[in-house]
């Protein structure tokens, strides 16, 4: 291998992304050759390369780094915190990334996002060789169509780093992955590597906060919204006046939050953060099924989506008056229990209600969407009333956060192997398959399908079971509506907008 072409490969990459000018590429490359001790670097054209991606020149140069010994071990861990060392040569300095914001954002908002995502790309930061690993498909259902990912794009640990790391001391600095301070931090064999990571500082509710973009995009301009200070998940006004000032400043993206409440929460509960970005998703396409009045807030428009989750949709003008009734719904929806239809605030002292809200500016208007959630679990449902039952955790067990809750599944990447196990099961009609790969949990699913299917080609299958998988996510979704789209359940919201009446009027 020419390691001086590979270097000069991504040098041309990081003056193709505008990552560096012409100033830098000596200072650059001194850096890169130091890291893999070579003793000398010349310039040269690259004219003709295929630039859009920096993972298959970086793949290169980590065979060369392994090779001659400058990279300890061979692991994916290992090779994930030096080609991160190695980006960081072609960075800009946080605060010129700021800089470089603000003056696209005095222009465009769009301009800014889009300059910051395609940096965060090009840094490498969002691994899209990995990203495009994700299968995906949407599926048409009664509700829309719904976006499903099985979600390939987090590698699994090698086990000879895990072995290091348990040798490794414990560190509590960044005290998680969203920390601010995460920011240039080398990273360990715990804690991945972040040396090409840059944020954008924000102000919300007078606060410090600050955009980043997901390194595992399940969508476009996938971002998170992060406190500056490590604080736990909590649901409340100032949730519903950070989403609105978001989207204020940003209204071509979306803004949510995962609810604060295990079981129905997302997978950090320990530091207050929101996700959003440039996607429409079905729930926001979805209409509303029964408008409703509440006292005092005749200029909010609200109503009950037709959404197999339990979705109040508010919208007007005055993004104050929309967060002054999110905090009278939110306040209610705490206390609030409906014993005809099994839901219960609080079991034993313990609280149950909670929301998850997302903030968009459309047409013209604020729209601020609240999702009723309740966490309580049962002898029948030990994992969760609200939650996929067990005859569907076959496909999904794990929580539904904010991302499922507006259409998209993000499904375990066991999957892509099992569905084709499920596949040659319905194309030989036997369903032994399944049981000599160990995988009866799929049986029932599989005698559903060979019930509604007289004869399924190998051609079609694939198809058809991921047709499947959309419409059993589906059923995923109606698990966690705390109201059913029923004749009874929309009777239980309106007895909810009442009783949300009565203390307006006292």
């Amino acid at each position: 291998m020419d390691i001086n072409y590979e270097i000069n490969r991504l040098i041309q990459f990081g003056l193709a992304h505008h990552m560096i000018e012409e100033a830098d590429v000596l200072y650059a490359a001194n850096k890169i050759i130091d890291l893999l001790k070579v003793p000398s670097f010349e310039y040269e054209s690259v004219e003709g390369e295929d630039l859009e991606n920096p993972s298959t020149i970086l793949e290169g140069i980590l065979d060369y780094a392994v090779k001659q010994g400058v990279l300890e071990c061979d692991s994916i861990d290992h090779r994930n915190l030096f080609d991160t060392k190695i980006m960081d040569c072609l960075m800009p300095r946080p605060s010129e990334v700021v800089k470089t914001f603000e003056s696209y954002y005095a222009k465009d908002p769009k301009e800014a996002t889009r300059y910051y995502y395609d940096l965060s790309k090009a840094s490498n930061y969002i691994r899209l060789s990995r990203v495009a690993k994700n299968v995906s498909w949407k599926t048409t259902t009664k509700y829309g169509d719904l976006d499903i990912t099985i979600n390939l794009s987090k590698p699994e640990k090698d086990p000879k780093a895990i072995a290091l790391a348990k040798s490794l001391p414990s560190s509590n600095y960044p005290k998680c992955l969203l920390c601010q301070e995460n920011v240039g931090y080398a990273g360990t064999l715990n804690h991945p590597a972040r040396q090409n990571h840059r944020i954008i500082p924000l102000e919300l509710t007078d606060e410090s906060w600050f955009l980043q973009y997901s390194p595992y995009v399940y969508y476009n301009e996938h971002c998170i919204v992060l406190k500056g200070d490590h604080e736990p998940m909590q649901i409340s006004r100032l949730t519903f006046e950070r989403l609105l000032q978001f989207v204020s400043q940003f209204k071509h993206y979306f803004l949510g939050s995962n609810a604060d409440l295990p079981i129905v929460g997302g997978s950090i509960l320990t530091h207050d953060h929101f996700q959003g970005g440039a996607y429409e998703f079905a729930m926001e396409q979805a209409p509303i099924l029964k408008t409703l009045n509440v006292l005092n807030y005749q200029d909010v428009e609200v109503g009950f989506v037709q959404w197999p989750l339990s979705v109040l949709r508010l919208r007007g003008e005055d993004r104050d008056r929309l967060v002054e009734l999110g905090d009278l719904i939110l306040t209610a929806w705490r206390t609030y229990s409906d014993e005809a239809l099994g839901i219960f605030s609080h079991t034993d002292g313990v609280p149950h209600n909670t929301i998850t809200p997302i903030a968009r500016f459309k047409d013209g208007k604020y729209e601020l969407d609240l999702v009723l959630r309740n966490n309580r679990t049962s002898d029948e449902h030990p994992d969760g009333i609200y939650h996929p039952h067990a005859h569907l955790h076959h496909l999904k067990k794990e929580n539904i956060g904010l991302i499922e809750v507006m259409g998209l599944a993000v499904l375990p990447g066991r999957l892509l192997h099992e569905l084709d196990v499920v596949k040659q099961a319905l194309v030989r009609r036997d369903p032994n398959v399944l049981v000599a790969a160990g995988l009866e949990k799929h049986l029932p699913w599989l005698k559903e399908m060979l019930a509604a299917y007289a004869s399924v080609t190998a051609e079609e299958a694939m198809d058809l079971i991921h047709d499947e998988v959309g419409q059993k996510f589906v059923e995923i979704l109606e698990c966690c509506g705390v109201y059913k789209l029923t004749d009874e359940g929309l009777d239980g919201v309106q007895r909810f907008i009442n009783h949300i009446n009565i203390n307006c009027s006292l």
